[in-house]
């Protein structure tokens, strides 16, 4: 079998996967006619077009198909054999990581994990990305990034994904607000307007569910916001209700601004968070390394919470 490389056999992976040139091209950071110049040489190298039209589409041939795992297998034994030497490496190293979070995550882990990091990697670089509206599973494909940190269900199957902590939802509000004086009751939460935060601009919830399931009621949600920082520097001259995750208010100086945190009368699920990446990076020691990090950050947090 003359005429191929591991380069070459990555590139057939990847097409495999793609089962598109351009998607390919954009995976491997080449341009479309560099990869169909590769595609062009795979089908002379194995005698198979490898990719056949189907419609408007291309489709891995069934041959393509049959070796897809084996190739996948031989190319991460090879990587692994280059980057074994990476973590005893780490110091000599600069590498750039880049992580989607929203910005109660962004504001609890980016810093610890940064400092965790550096303590093996002086001189890494951690992105945080912004939330948009771009599937994470996208993101992760086309390695535009590292790791989705978040609690949303919209991934993708073959995203590989962790829980790294749960959280539960509180409730936000001046310091002299009249439910102290009332009674924290699902009756009384439904007497004043409540204020949600969603990137995406969803009004309504678990906290709604519950109330409606158990009880017949419905909160007014008067105002939505895309973060929790917009908000609560007004809060103090509001009958306003805010749900938070308890990872956000604890990092709001309650009394500075004349703030209270109450729970609720009844019991909300938790919220679960997680760690996402591409199944291309099980193996990669210094992505395993990130994670692990992250993990062990997030735990770290958890304890000293409780």
């Amino acid at each position: 079998m003359r005429g191929y490389d591991l380069d070459l056999l990555r590139f057939l992976q990847i097409l495999i996967e793609e089962e598109s040139v351009s998607g390919a091209a954009r995976r491997m950071h080449v341009s479309e006619p560099a990869m169909s110049r590769h595609l062009s040489k795979l089908r002379g190298v194995f005698g198979d077009p490898i990719l056949v039209p189907s419609g408007r589409q291309l489709t891995a041939s069934a041959f393509a198909l049959g070796i897809l795992d084996r190739v996948q297998e031989v190319v991460r034994a090879a990587d692994g054999l280059i980057e074994t030497r990476a973590l005893s490496n780490l110091r000599n190293m600069t590498p750039k990581f880049t992580i989607r979070a929203n910005d109660v995550v962004t504001a609890a882990v980016a810093l610890p994990l940064l400092r965790k990091l550096r303590e093996e990697c002086p001189n890494c670089e951690l992105v945080f990305a912004p939330e948009i509206d771009e599937p994470p599973s996208d993101a992760l494909r086309n390695e535009g990034i590292d790791l989705y940190l978040g609690a949303t269900d919209m991934l993708s199957p073959e995203i590989r994904r962790q829980t790294i902590f749960y959280d539960r939802m509180r409730a936000l509000v001046r310091q002299d607000h009249p439910i102290f004086d009332e009674g924290i009751t699902p009756q009384n939460l439904t007497h004043y307007d409540h204020i949600s935060v969603s990137r995406r601009g969803r009004a309504h919830g678990p906290l709604d569910w519950a109330l409606r399931d158990h009880y017949g009621l419905t909160r007014r949600v008067v105002l939505v916001v895309p973060n929790y920082k917009a908000m609560i520097d007004s809060m103090s001259d509001t009958d306003f209700i805010l749900l938070l995750p308890g990872m956000a208010l604890d990092r709001v100086p309650l009394t500075a601004l004349g703030l209270q945190v109450f729970d609720f009368p009844f019991v909300l699920p938790n919220v679960e968070a997680f760690q996402a990446w591409h199944p291309r990076r099980d193996n990669d020691p210094v992505h395993q390394w990130l994670r692990e990090s992250l993990f062990g950050v997030c735990r770290k947090l958890v304890i000293g919470r409780t």
